[in-house]
């Protein structure tokens, strides 16, 4: 059993920075007004990357003041395997994004590859963004005044660096990726917000232990747990008289997006959210009514 156990632990530390091959997107950032534009939407709204890189907590505050949150990163979420924090997305060049070329940053996006070759932990599911989607955004974060934000290494406990070495890869692309995707109010615009954008699959379907997909899409199940605070369960989006919002009109949709958030300690991102426009909210209402209805009534989705 000794030999066993000092096995795993020499082979869990060799595997601690394998490198992976991927490809380089063929993106370039561009210094266009509206493809600027159109990645500060994408980053403050369906995407709500703000969410997440960065610590400013009056967003909304700073926007209607005429400027624009921090991307400073350095967000912690203490997690079971691990304390881990977000990365500086500014252009600064020794904090920041600033030595990184567009490929790099469209690699990381697209095939979870780090710039050394290390697999990016599973917490930004955007592989599925359109070649646009991607420009525009690596556009406006390289638009960002640099900040300087030394931001601190994760720190993987005793099971964090047995997920590290043996089960964390890159992910890809799950279809073919398209140049563009017209922006309009269609179910077709809706699925690439829903699948690709907004990533509302990734708490709107059940998932495993290790972040697989156990569920049927959209139909709910998923749980967040916080010490002194009532368990939330995602609810079912899927157009069963079972789904959260099987009664709801197109009206009623758009309208509670425009709430905001209603529980304090919801992790989904509201404020980014209420700020996609009504005919982005329209285009999800539409594909949400053509996914498979899945009935939750008796399984609970658990």
């Amino acid at each position: 059993m000794l030999f066993i156990i000092a096995g795993v632990t020499i082979t869990t530390t060799f595997r601690q920075h394998i490198k992976y091959d991927a490809p380089y997107p063929n993106v370039i950032a561009s210094t266009d007004t509206a493809i600027i534009a159109k990645g500060r939407h994408i980053v403050l709204g369906p995407g709500h990357c703000v969410d997440c890189h960065s610590t400013q907590h009056n967003v909304d505050s700073i926007l209607k003041s005429g400027n624009d949150p921090e991307l400073s990163g350095g967000l912690k979420f203490d997690l079971p395997f691990g304390a881990f924090y977000t990365r500086n997305l500014t252009p600064d060049i020794t904090t920041g994004i600033g030595t990184m070329t567009d490929g790099e940053i469209a690699r990381v996006l697209r095939y979870s590859v780090k710039k050394n070759g290390e697999a990016v932990l599973p917490f930004m599911p955007f592989q599925n963004m359109s070649d646009e989607d991607i420009t525009a955004v690596i556009s406006y974060l390289r638009s960002l005044q640099p900040v300087k934000n030394k931001v601190p290494d994760h720190q993987y406990n005793i099971m964090g660096r047995l997920i590290k070495a043996f089960m964390i890869k890159p992910s890809g692309p799950t279809e073919p990726i398209v140049a563009s995707v017209k922006q309009d109010t269609t179910a077709a615009y809706g699925k690439h917000l829903v699948m690709a954008v907004a990533n509302c699959n990734e708490c709107h379907t059940k998932r495993g232990p290790i972040g697989e997909y156990i569920g049927e899409p959209l139909s709910g199940g998923t749980e967040f747990e916080e010490e002194g605070k009532p368990t939330l369960i995602t609810p079912n989006l899927t157009p069963h008289p079972s789904g959260r919002i099987y009664k709801w009109s197109e009206k009623d949709f758009v309208r509670r997006f425009r709430m905001g958030k209603l529980i304090p300690y919801s992790h989904m991102p509201w404020e980014s959210y209420s700020r996609m426009t009504d005919e982005e909210l329209k285009a999800i209402y539409k594909y949400l009514r053509t996914v498979k209805p899945v009935d939750t009534r008796s399984k609970q989705n658990k």
